[in-house]
């Protein structure tokens, strides 16, 4: 999570680590955590207060909302 505070961009590694594991090109903040959450099955959002993420309940109106909206990660600006 400390890296949505630092960065603009990220790069997100899919596979088996030491076996098989490609490295995406580096991708907004966006694009790239809601990648990353996708494969973790996780959906997050920033706290309207304190801006910082929040995790969402497993199956929570708000997991569920994230989800059918197609994104893991909302970032309100």
């Amino acid at each position: 999570m400390m890296a949505t505070y630092l960065a603009h961009r990220v790069i997100v590694y899919e596979g088996k680590l030491s076996i098989d594991c490609v490295g995406n090109p580096p991708q907004s903040l966006l694009t790239g955590m809601n990648l990353f959450l996708s494969h973790l099955d996780i959906t997050c959002r920033r706290d309207p207060t304190s801006l910082r993420p929040r995790i969402n309940k497993h199956e929570s109106t708000e997991d569920g909302e994230q989800k059918s909206a197609g994104y893991h990660y909302y970032m309100d600006d």
